[in-house]
């Protein structure tokens, strides 16, 4: 049975169910308060339509200008590297919202109107750690989306993803909210709304909708079993709970500063919850705290596991970063976290980001956005020394350098780092930083520059 034949049969069902009347006199005669759907009585149709329209003018094509690889003659200007979707949040001051990923590398943007005009776009500010982007369009006659609080999103919520995919013009796909709360993808500033709604390349930045036209979401990714990146059925969107934090910051100041606590957080695997005799992997593993910081007064320790932030279930380090993230300053956050199978709630503050790189805990260290720990037996590296990365922020330094969780520290700028102490020595001094790195599956170090000499 095909998804139309089943929403139109268990639409009719409910039709008669309510009204108790025969399928062609319910059609043509019935009110439209008696269908569990929206009703169009004059087409005789079910349709969101009304709600929808009101929303697909404001969803634009964004194409992203810049120097292709290929020769020039020194006369040719900026091409078309990359193209996706955007979407129009503020019409009076031509703010529109796409990917970090679209805009990426770009030197000019053109915004493809729905009404057929081109119109040249300023790049505001981008976040990599939310995939989140801010173009400003200067021209009249603009439309803009109404947006909904993403909490009061439930799973089983009808999802409209609207864009411009495969290289054709404005498409609109239905589906549902099949997931909330979303991470597992790294651990970045992670909190997505998982969807069915079929999303595609060209997709990216493109509106999540809710069934009344309303904006729930930017669309940013698919998970795909298809080596050519086709749909698979499961898409993520960032929230507007993160996606407005973003903005705002960026239109405010062009860059997001994200809140902490001096917790150095690592997420639970499997391979870690069997260690600690665990039965379950979901959860934000405490590596270490930074003495005097708000994680600390709060009564964390190492070897907490977070399993709820803000009353939310926690799935990974990157859940916690969501919620922390966007938290301003002196916010309050509640936190559930697990001590010797005991359960505790604390609530924690927020603290301005530390201006030191580098924070050196008792059991983990913290540079750059990294999260390094001593390499135990359990990590299969057999009696190797070093330093393991544990996790690494999404859009720091470390990340966009290269750096990945798993990989284990061998030297510091030549030289050889045997312990977790060493290595905190070694990045606390002066000058550039220069990493080797031993990578699963690699037989020679990997060189990570993490700063340059002064």
């Amino acid at each position: 049975m095909t998804r139309t034949q089943f929403l139109a049969g268990t639409a009719l069902a409910l039709t008669l169910t309510l009204t108790g009347l025969s399928a062609g006199p319910a059609l043509a005669q019935s009110p439209d308060r008696n269908y569990p759907l929206p009703y169009d009585s004059q087409r005789g149709v079910f349709t969101f339509a009304a709600g929808l329209e009101r929303s697909l003018p404001a969803v634009v094509q964004v194409t992203t200008l810049g120097v292709s690889g290929g020769p020039t003659t020194g006369q040719t200007g900026p091409t078309a590297v990359s193209s996706g979707s955007g979407v129009i949040i503020d019409a009076r001051e031509g703010i529109i919202v796409t990917n970090h990923h679209v805009v990426e590398g770009g030197q000019k943007f053109r915004v493809d109107m729905t009404d057929g005009r081109l119109v040249e776009a300023v790049l505001i500010g981008s976040d990599k750690a939310t995939d989140i982007a801010v173009l400003r369009i200067e021209t009249t006659g603009l439309s803009q989306v109404e947006m909904v609080d993403s909490d009061t999103l439930r799973t089983g919520d009808l999802a409209f993803a609207v864009g411009y995919p495969l290289g054709l013009d404005q498409t609109l796909t239905m589906g549902v909210i099949s997931g909330l709360g979303r991470s597992g993808m790294g651990d970045a500033v992670e909190d997505y709304i998982q969807t069915d709604a079929a999303v595609n390349s060209g997709n990216s930045g493109g509106p999540l909708l809710d069934s009344r036209g309303r904006l729930i979401g930017i669309n940013t990714s698919i998970l795909s079993g298809d080596m050519g990146g086709g749909n698979d059925g499961i898409a993520f969107a960032v929230p507007t709970r993160i996606l407005m934090f973003v903005v705002d910051q960026l239109r405010a100041t062009g860059e997001v500063t994200r809140g902490q606590i001096g917790a150095i957080l690592g997420s639970l695997t499997a391979d870690r919850a069997v260690e600690k005799g665990l039965s379950f992997v979901r959860g934000a593993l405490v590596e270490d705290v930074v003495p005097g910081s708000p994680a600390e007064q709060a009564g964390l320790m190492r070897g907490d596991i977070i399993t709820r932030v803000q009353n939310r279930p926690v799935a990974n380090a990157g859940s916690v970063q969501a919620t922390i993230g966007i938290a301003a300053p002196g916010t309050a956050i509640a936190l559930v976290y697990l001590r010797f199978g005991q359960e505790t709630t604390t609530t924690v503050t927020i603290e301005r980001p530390s201006v030191a790189t580098v924070q050196i805990g008792l059991n983990a260290v913290e540079a750059w956005g990294a999260n390094f720990r001593e390499v135990k037996p359990s990590d299969g590296r057999g009696d190797a020394g070093g330093a393991l990365v544990a996790a690494v922020e999404g859009g720091s330094i470390a990340a966009r350098q290269g750096l990945v969780a798993g990989d284990r520290v061998t030297a510091v700028n030549d030289t050889p780092v045997s312990t977790l102490a060493d290595l905190g020595r070694l990045l606390g001094g002066t000058g550039g930083i220069t990493l080797a790195v031993m990578r699963a599956g690699e037989d020679q170090p990997t060189t990570i520059i993490l700063s340059a000499p002064d």
